[in-house]
């Protein structure tokens, strides 16, 4: 099956680079490209691609909240970030946005292409633990804690368990030692808290943890 692909930069010369690297994949194919934001969610919009590689820094509307216009509006998309930095505060915006990965710009073209693959699939790039790490960074950045209650309520007691651990960013495999469980078990859990919770991905579970409350920011070790 082809993966299909939107391009999203402002600079031609980058598209360009983009599709020429994805094109040449023959499981890979640029249906789109835009050059800011708010043609970025209008492409996505109309030709429905699996991913979409989204540029940060974008004029009229940023690649941060094109990627919120396209969760809110229930863009089955996967979203990658490229960014010039490596985990600056552009990444967990964008992360909690709703973006599944990011990408440096100066990516090596067969990791870029791989990239496109896994996160297609369905799978989360950017590992829980450096997620956490993101997130704890910027603990002074984060809202005050949404109701737990009332977000969490469609969860059962072990899949709570799960989803706080899953945060912690325990792997599967770490989860079921801790639980008592087989990894088969635990998931099944996480597939049903993704679903239950309308959630694309681990990541996004990790930034809901947070977010109300469940797990909290570690403080800075001194």
């Amino acid at each position: 099956m082809t993966v299909r692909v939107v391009v999203a930069d402002d600079q031609e010369l980058i598209r360009a680079g983009l599709r020429t690297v994805l094109d040449a994949r023959p499981d890979l194919s640029v249906v789109g490209e835009a050059a800011d934001g708010v043609e970025a969610v209008a492409v996505a919009t109309r030709t429905r691609p699996d991913v979409v590689l989204m540029d940060v820094r974008m004029p009229r509307r940023d690649g941060i909240a094109a990627t919120r216009d396209l969760v809110a509006a229930g863009n089955p998309a996967r979203v990658v970030m490229l960014t010039t930095f490596d985990l600056d505060e552009h990444v967990y915006a964008a992360l909690r946005a709703g973006a599944s990965a990011f990408l440096l710009k100066d990516t090596r073209p067969a990791d870029l292409a791989e990239a496109v693959r896994v996160v297609a699939r369905g799978e989360a790039l950017l590992a829980p633990t450096v997620t956490r790490r993101l997130l704890d960074r910027y603990a002074d950045r984060l809202p005050a804690p949404a109701p737990a209650g009332d977000v969490l309520a469609v969860l059962t007691a072990r899949e709570r368990e799960v989803l706080t651990l899953t945060a912690r960013a325990l792997s599967n495999a770490e989860i079921a030692a801790r639980l008592h469980l087989s990894t088969a078990t635990v998931k099944t859990h996480v597939s049903a808290i993704l679903t239950k919770l309308g959630l694309r991905d681990r990541i996004q579970a990790v930034v809901l943890a947070y977010d109300t409350g469940l797990v909290r920011p570690e403080p800075p070790i001194r």
